[in-house]
């Protein structure tokens, strides 16, 4: 069967610990669809306690058990729904894939004293300060798990910067410690370093650190199971760092676990492939520059050349380690790196990563099931958005688990349609995919004489009249203005 991984949330997911119970409630829906692996929120007890998103861990160690930062639950739910979560995709033959926020941590129990340097916030090698004693929150002990699990307590030894010091304006301080001098190296020179991110930035240099975090990831892997790690913002890490990571996990757990990581740089695939070079292709990574490709297609419309919709992706270079999204929780609207996919074109943004043979596709929660909540824009207005379900997403889903396999050619001679066919593999039927960005039109491909004489339908139910295949495998496939019809043997 071909993988499909859903990533199962977005930022505005609803709070109030209902999440995992709703993930546990759709897992025969999920597996009707050929979902093969969902990805969870980060899981762990952020500094927000029970309203936060993840991304500000604060106890790696607490998966909704303790009563920390004024909740038990996370925002998701408790340990024992999420483990039960878990549980019940596996019992389908679901993998689970848990979300890894390991570049820094947030919401310090106790302040601590020590020497740091200011640095200018746009190129931070730049010193703008000479060393002097600050005051920040670096010192956790989690007074509500105590030692169970763990004994390691963070100090400021563990970090490499933070973003806070008592009595001062706010800015990026670099800590001087035992474990290195300066940032530590990463793969780009974008802010001059950007190791720093927020917060309390770990500094992976430290050998009691990754210590700690080689065996965290063992520990969550006896207690959960999963199957992958999607890996956060990998663009402000060491590429060493999760290099020795993964190999530890895997291991450890003898397991070959799935690994993606975020490193997010639209138009920039030359630092993607550097990524992987320095981590000898350990992990996957999220195909930016496509998704910012779809982007700009469902923008310009029939002005956009789909000729070049693959043009300087990680698809097209390096198809084994990409993994294909239409939209995600940074790229939808009012969040940071917002870039989505205008409604139009995302049935054809999903045909492109679900039908084709190259990357391993994602996705996103509310282009399944929709999505409503209000937050605030960058001026600082209300925004209220509605994110309408995917027209025709199902079918989509359930043609790639039905019928993308085998040998694919392509017609990619019109600027504003572009078509493909599946042969097949022996196993299970071909298709014949044709998308438009502008008019209806109709495009003969070949899909294979092994076909001639069949009849074709549109799985997608636009067209009510059937294709007939000639004597030599060729087909008159049409398609609606601005849209995509897959067309499958009719038996």
């Amino acid at each position: 069967m071909n993988s499909t991984m859903l990533q199962a949330f977005h930022w505005y997911s609803e709070g109030n610990a209902k999440l995992y119970d709703e993930i546990a409630g759709c897992a025969d829906y999920f597996s009707s669809l050929g979902i093969s692996a969902v990805w969870f929120p980060p899981a762990y007890k952020a500094a927000g306690g029970g309203y936060s998103v993840g991304y500000d861990p604060y106890d790696i160690f607490d998966l909704g058990e303790f009563d920390q930062k004024g909740a038990v639950e996370t925002k998701y739910g408790t340990k024992e729904q999420y483990l039960n979560a878990g549980k019940t995709l596996q019992e389908k033959g679901i993998s689970v894939i848990v979300d890894v926020v390991l570049n820094h941590k947030a919401g310090g129990d106790e302040k601590e004293k020590f020497l740091a340097v200011r640095v200018n916030p746009e190129n931070r090698q730049e010193d703008i300060s000479e060393p002097f004693e600050i005051e920040s929150y670096t010192k956790f002990t989690f007074p509500g798990r105590g030692e169970k699990y763990s004994d390691f307590k963070w100090d400021f030894q563990c970090f490499s910067g933070v973003d806070y010091a008592e009595g001062q304006e706010p800015g990026i301080f670099r800590i001087i410690h035992d474990h290195g001098e300066g940032w530590e190296e990463m793969i780009a020179d974008e802010k001059g370093n950007y190791d720093y991110l927020m917060y309390n930035d770990i500094e992976q240099r430290n050998p009691f650190v990754r210590k700690e975090l080689n065996e965290w990831g063992k520990w969550y892997h006896d207690t959960l199971q999963f199957g992958g790690v999607r890996l956060d913002a990998v663009k402000h890490q060491s590429p060493e760092f999760y290099k020795e990571w993964l190999y530890n996990l895997r291991a450890n757990t003898g397991e070959n676990i799935f690994a993606v990581g975020e490193y997010w740089a639209p138009g920039e695939l030359h630092l993607l492939q550097k990524y992987i070079d320095a981590t000898d292709g350990a992990m996957s990574l999220f195909d930016s520059s496509l998704q910012h490709n779809f982007h700009l297609a469902s923008l310009q419309g029939a002005a956009y050349d789909l000729r070049t919709i693959f043009d300087e992706t990680l698809t097209l270079a390096n198809p084994m380690l990409s993994v294909t999204v239409v939209d995600n929780h940074d790229t939808q609207p009012l969040q940071e790196l917002e870039a989505p996919v205008e409604k139009w074109f995302k049935p054809l943004a999903y045909a492109l990563i679900l039908l084709r043979e190259n990357g391993y596709p994602c996705v996103f929660y509310p282009d399944l099931f929709g999505a409503h909540y209000t937050d605030k824009d960058k001026e600082g207005h209300d925004q209220e958005i509605f994110l309408d379900k995917v027209e025709k997403i199902e079918e989509l889903l359930k043609a790639r688990q039905l019928y993308a396999y085998g040998t694919q050619n392509d017609y990619f001679e019109d600027a504003n349609c572009l078509g493909w066919t599946r042969e097949g593999d022996g196993y299970n039927k071909g298709c014949a995919v044709v998308l438009s960005n502008k008019d209806a039109y109709e495009k003969p491909m070949e899909i294979g004489k092994q076909y001639a004489g069949q009849h074709f339908i549109d799985f997608i139910g636009w067209f009510p009249e059937k294709v007939i295949i000639d004597e030599n495998g060729w087909g008159n496939f049409p398609v609606p203005a601005g849209n995509v019809s897959v067309w499958v043997p009719e038996d």
